[in-house]
């Protein structure tokens, strides 16, 4: 198979990975309907420079490391699940305003940024997705290495976890807009963003 053939393939498939439901699109779901879709889009990014952190493990072999060390995934566990109780609780108390916003402290971009970084980094999911999903479409006998080629599907990668999930946080930052303008839908919106977050943490602790 051409290595544009196996490039199209990929990508297809990474788009319909992203468009199936998922812990990561229901994160900036979220996160763009309380926040908007700047902060949803800032969050898009801060996760896609995650994948080039696991783009660059699987590269270097770090992933195979990774995913043989017990300790080492029950730490990104445990990493990832705090961060997520943490963002419930906030979401949880957070008051209802009067003005077209969750109530919830004001962020900055850069900080929505963080948030979609720590949220990928500290998958281990994602590190053995990449590490079981990426190797299989390196073509063996061709004139391009096996590392160069992983670095162009995870390219291919993020450029569909782009697309699909900046398009989630265009329409969730719309959808958002018109709960937040009443304090009865931001007080829902903040309580149903608290179990997501919650469910997503749990789900990653124990999984």
């Amino acid at each position: 198979m051409l290595l544009t053939q196996v490039h199209a393939t990929f990508f297809l498939a990474s788009l319909l990975l992203g468009l199936s439901p998922g812990p990561d699109n229901l994160f900036v779901l979220i996160h763009s309907a309380q926040h908007g879709a700047r902060s949803g889009l800032m969050v898009v990014l801060g996760l896609c420079t995650g994948l080039m952190f696991h783009t660059a493990a699987v590269t270097l072999g770090l992933a195979a490391l990774i995913a043989a060390s017990d300790w080492g995934l029950v730490a990104l566990k445990s990493i990832g699940a705090v961060y997520l109780l943490w963002l419930a609780w906030q979401a949880w108390r957070a008051p209802a305003t009067a003005a077209d916003t969750s109530g919830l402290p004001p962020l900055r971009l850069h900080q929505s940024y963080v948030r979609g970084v720590l949220m990928n980094i500290s998958n281990p999911k994602v590190v053995l997705f990449f590490l079981a999903f990426l190797p299989q479409f390196v073509q063996p006998f061709t004139a391009l290495p096996a590392w160069s080629q992983v670095l162009v599907l995870g390219a291919l990668f993020m450029l569909s976890t782009l697309l699909v999930f900046g398009a989630i946080a265009v329409g969730a930052g719309r959808w958002g807009r018109l709960w937040l303008s009443s304090k009865g839908w931001q007080t829902k919106l903040n309580k149903l963003a608290a179990l997501v977050f919650v469910g997503l943490g749990l789900r990653l602790l124990l999984s």
